[in-house]
């Protein structure tokens, strides 16, 4: 994601070192931001309210392979890199073909002796357009911040644009296709690669991948890519379907997260003592993406139906903060011990998702994806404009909410809006 849109609105950086910038840059504005904001000193633990802000892509998901366990060599999953390992001359194994392993496959490959990536499925992949900021740029958003913000805003807009393809009229994908399709002819000349790193879903069914240096990793003299699927891992090797042995020092797992069933779901429990993950058995469900029914004074970010397969999700998080700011004034203003959301709107909400998924490309573009849970209902993304995400949590909905006053004895009926 570019760097103007993938930081704060309130916090713009006019000294960003490149277009996209990397994990490092990217850490340091945020501790930056922090600090400058006086953000780290009002923390508090321990508090009657819950704001969980685990992520979703935070918990790795480990394959179910035979023999996995019995590998002599060095197996890590690309989100618990071991930096101290040296890949140098070794004969590698990258499973899995998404975001992870785009990333993670350009920036071995010159050093192993040998990469070999497992594909289950192919990406669509589109060119990134990164390139460093000029000083004189830098300056220049400097001095007028306004031109920072008409940039963000143009690419807000660009990017918006996908979801009319995306939940409204396929066929404006139609562009974006040919771009990707372009960019692979142009990147892998050998037809049978080329072959195999078509994907046959459409363009978005699953999250589209930006890379310049993806094709031509894989098409590398010392990397091949893998469609036969994996029988089985042994101490020093993996065996495809097909029979074929590879001898491996090391494996790199890039197959994802734990998305639509969240750990941190097992940690937090409701008034009647179920966990969230109990209540979340038949699908994720909530008020709002923030909210629950059953678990008063919790409120989460990046909760159910909070993705976006097109933009950036700060703007999405920066939605969700207005929302719970809000709950919180209004706990403040009311002088309420309890908020808790009501069942029906949650029920409401959740109708609210199915219907705007309805017709999709996330549901009908031929593709299986961590987007949908185990059921095929789509309880990650937000189908629709992020603006009218953001219309929606502006300010809480007081009138689906219940809440208990300060001070009150037990028992004391809740209060409506």
């Amino acid at each position: 994601m570019q760097s103007n849109l993938y930081s704060f609105s309130f916090a713009l950086n006019p000294d960003w070192g490149r277009s996209y910038s990397e994990q490092p840059e990217i850490q340091a504005y945020l501790q930056r931001t922090a600090d400058r904001f006086d953000v780290r000193r009002h923390c508090v633990f321990g508090a009657r309210i819950l704001v969980s802000a685990a992520g979703a892509l935070a918990d790795p998901t480990y394959p179910d392979i035979a023999g996995l366990d019995s590998f002599a060599g060095t197996v890590m999953h690309s989100a618990r890199w071991d930096a101290a390992h040296d890949l140098t001359g070794e004969k590698v194994a990258v499973i899995g073909t998404g975001a992870s392993a785009i990333q993670v496959v350009p920036a071995i490959q010159p050093q192993v002796e040998s990469i070999a990536v497992y594909q289950r499925t192919p990406a669509w992949v589109v060119p990134r357009t990164d390139h460093p900021v000029k000083p004189w740029m830098r300056r220049l958003y400097r001095s007028v911040p306004g031109l920072q913000k008409a940039i963000r805003g143009g690419l807000y807009l660009f990017r918006e644009f996908l979801v009319i393809g995306m939940a409204k009229n396929r066929r404006f994908l139609r562009p974006v296709a040919t771009l990707a399709k372009a960019h692979l002819e142009r990147q892998v000349r050998d037809p049978k690669l080329r072959a195999a790193l078509t994907p046959d879903y459409t363009i978005g069914c699953k999250r589209i991948l930006i890379s310049n240096d993806y094709f031509p990793a894989v098409a590398a003299p010392n990397a091949e890519l893998v469609t036969a699927g994996i029988a089985e891992v042994r101490p020093h090797s993996i065996v495809t379907r097909d029979g074929v042995e590879r001898p491996t020092d090391t494996i790199v797992l890039a197959t994802g997260f734990h998305v639509t069933d969240l750990p941190i779901a097992e940690r937090i429990r409701g008034r009647d003592g179920r966990s969230l993950a109990e209540v979340w058995a038949d699908g994720m469900v909530s008020n709002r993406s923030a909210t629950v029914a059953g678990f008063p004074n919790l409120f989460l970010l990046v909760g159910p139906n909070v993705g976006v397969g097109h933009t950036s999700m700060v703007y999405m998080i920066e939605s969700q903060v207005h929302y719970v700011d809000d709950a919180l004034k209004t706990m403040d203003a009311e002088a309420l011990e309890v908020l808790e959301t009501t069942r029906e709107a949650q029920e409401a909400y959740r109708a609210l998702i199915a219907e705007k998924s309805k017709g999709t490309v996330w549901l009908g573009g031929g593709c299986a994806s961590w987007y949908l849970d185990q059921h095929g209902h789509n309880t990650t993304l937000w189908p629709d404009f992020t603006f009218r995400f953001r219309r929606l949590t502006r300010t809480l909905d007081r009138e689906n909410y219940v809440g208990t006053p300060a001070g009150a004895p037990a028992g004391t009926p809740e209060v409506a809006a």
